[in-house]
């Protein structure tokens, strides 16, 4: 009884501290909101923007409170909002130019750098600057910072350039070390994703498809940045092959890939050139979490929703804890649109879409939910890296649809695929089966053994009825025949620009043009946007076990590093929707 009390009091204890930290750490963060308020009203003449490319990007950031108790700074920046800001810089006439520092940055897809490079592009449309320093510019990195009007580079540092490489993995070796082996039925000769764990190199189709999409990216690219930096392509082409990363930082200035060579206490000094001040005077700056601060007195006129899903799609958030990073929760989704269907004050709604699908179930769904709204107001659809399978499948309903010359899309195609851990039990582990049933299938899925001919058969039945309901899908919203959509089907990935031709998309390019075009269907002349859905308070987050998930999910990806997505996969594969309608689970671009 003794130690009953005694471990009692030890646990009141516990609860007692853990809620003054709780409020304590709530007090310093509404001192430092206010703080910050403070700070970003106050923005001085003559300020800079600092845009700190570092760490990785994601569709919106995802501040995670038991980051900021631990103490983390890995860097977690939002798409939406670096767009946001640099909207904000070019209107505020204190903000004279941007200053780009250049760090180990990664990135989705280049569709999403592509965006940030657009917006910096528009920028400078104000007549204002933009100055590009890094040590090491990574690939993406450069691609962004080839933009500014000085790009600036360490006397001893890189320029990373070498192209693009797809490096698919496949595990069905592995797996067959385990006695573990996948059992496939799928819809599609470019539907690829389950090779990974059905085959030990890509498809022909596949190739054909990587191989056209990589081509693709690459010329888009070399493009832009031949305009920037006025060296031609076939130029940018050879310092690829030669691998010009490895060069004399001289070269790069001779060859016109940097500006000037500087030390970082160098920068202030070209800066102040830039504003017009001595070189040793001290510049005010404004970083991208104060720039989200700053009001842009844009909220007059008639709303437009821009709702974000982005992920994997999942049927809910249980089968979505199972998968790494951020999902797309099919019941939670479709909840979300209800809710903006009958939202009056709601006159159009932009679907901002970044997935390479997932769960075929749940992308019917949310297509159901999406032809429901549509029938309130206007639904246009805004790709971004990828809207491609599921992610398709839930964009195809919409009035129209935009997407960037880089995005990944289409993939219309469905599989589904079953683990058969029968080698695994009965002959590495040694475990014994036997059976008694009342009818002829009703053993169906027993660990004991694989599908059986007439067992698979039926299930392939169920995975091309998926698949031509998928197509119906997509003929319905795109006004096109079940012909003319098999012909660019087949689980067939197409490059933003190529998807335009074939008329799978409407228009070509980002967010701003998907609502002014949704802004233009509900007939609106003033209106601005609103962001759903909205983000988790800091005491909503210590409370939900998916932050405490969240967490420990970011410390696994600094461990593991570029095992961590083949890990996760493994651990969450017997946990998913078997049918899936999506593209590849791990791209592996480089």
């Amino acid at each position: 009884m003794k130690d009953f009390l005694k471990y009692m009091a030890a646990t009141i204890v516990g609860l007692i501290i853990f809620s003054i930290l709780t409020v304590a750490f709530g007090f310093i963060c509404i001192v430092g909101m206010i703080a910050s308020e403070n700070s970003a009203k106050d923005v001085s003449d003559n300020s800079v923007m600092v845009l700190n490319l570092s760490g990785m990007l994601n569709e919106r950031s995802e501040d995670n409170v038991m980051d900021k108790l631990s103490g983390n700074t890995v860097g977690n920046l939002g798409l939406e909002d670096i767009v946001d800001a640099i909207k904000k810089a070019k209107k505020n006439d204190k903000i004279k130019g941007i200053y780009i520092e250049a760090g180990m940055f990664g990135a989705d897809s280049y569709a999403s750098l592509q965006a940030i490079r657009n917006a910096l592009k528009d920028f400078k449309k104000s007549g204002k600057w933009i100055v590009s320093y890094g040590d090491v510019y990574t690939q993406g990195t450069y691609y962004v910072a080839s933009v500014a009007d000085k790009v600036l580079l360490n006397p001893s540092g890189q320029v990373d350039w070498h192209g693009l490489a797809s490096q698919p993995v496949f595990l069905k070796d592995m797996l067959a070390k385990f006695g573990v082996k996948m059992q496939l039925a799928k819809v599609g000769a470019y539907k690829s994703a389950p090779e990974m764990f059905t085959a030990d190199k890509m498809s022909d189709p596949n190739r054909e498809q990587v191989t056209a999409y990589l081509t693709g990216t690459w010329q888009n690219i070399c493009k832009d940045v031949s305009e920037s930096r006025n060296i031609s392509v076939d130029s940018l082409n050879a310092y690829a092959d030669r691998l010009i990363t490895f060069d004399d930082p001289k070269d790069l200035v001779r060859c016109k890939m940097v500006d000037k060579l500087v030390y970082t206490d160098g920068i202030k000094a070209e800066i102040n050139q830039l504003l017009k001040k001595d070189a040793g005077r001290d510049i005010n700056t404004v970083n991208l979490a104060q720039m989200q601060l700053l009001k842009d007195n844009n909220d007059k006129g008639d709303e437009i929703a821009v709702y974000y899903a982005y992920g994997n799609i999942v049927d809910s958030e249980e089968t979505g804890m199972m998968s790494q990073g951020h999902n797309i929760v099919g019941n939670k989704v479709c909840k979300d649109l209800q809710e903006l269907a009958d939202d009056d004050d709601v006159k159009a709604v932009v679907l901002r879409i970044n997935s390479g699908g997932g769960s075929a179930y749940a992308s019917e769904q949310i297509w159901h939910y999406v032809e429901m709204l549509k029938k309130k107001k206007p639904v246009v659809v805004s790709m971004g890296g990828m809207a491609a399978s599921g992610g398709y499948y839930i964009s195809s309903g919409a009035n129209w649809i935009v997407a960037e010359p880089t995005t990944l899309t289409g993939s219309i195609g469905i599989f589904g695929m079953f683990p058969d851990f029968s080698g695994l039990l009965t002959q590495k582990l040694g475990i014994k089966f036997d059976e008694v049933k009342t009818n002829k299938n009703s053993g169906l899925g027993t660990p004991a053994r694989p599908f059986n001919a007439e067992e698979m058969a039926y299930i392939e039945n169920y995975i091309d009825r998926g698949y031509k309901l998928f197509r119906s899908r997509v003929a319905e919203g795109r006004k096109l025949t079940t012909a003319q959509v098999e012909k660019i089907a087949q689980g067939h990935v197409w490059l933003g620009q190529d998807a335009y031709k074939i008329k799978l998309v409407d228009q070509l390019g980002g967010l701003n043009e998907a609502v002014d075009k949704a802004a233009s269907l509900a007939k609106l002349h003033e209106y601005h946007t609103t962001s759903y859905p909205g983000k988790s308070s800091w005491m909503d987050q210590l409370l939900s076990e998916a932050t405490q998930g969240s967490y420990i999910d970011s410390q696994l990806r600094l461990t593991l590093g570029e095992y961590y997505e083949p890990f996760m996969l493994i651990r969450s594969i017997n946990k998913q929707n078997a049918v899936q309608a999506r593209l590849p689970f791990i791209l592996n671009i480089r």
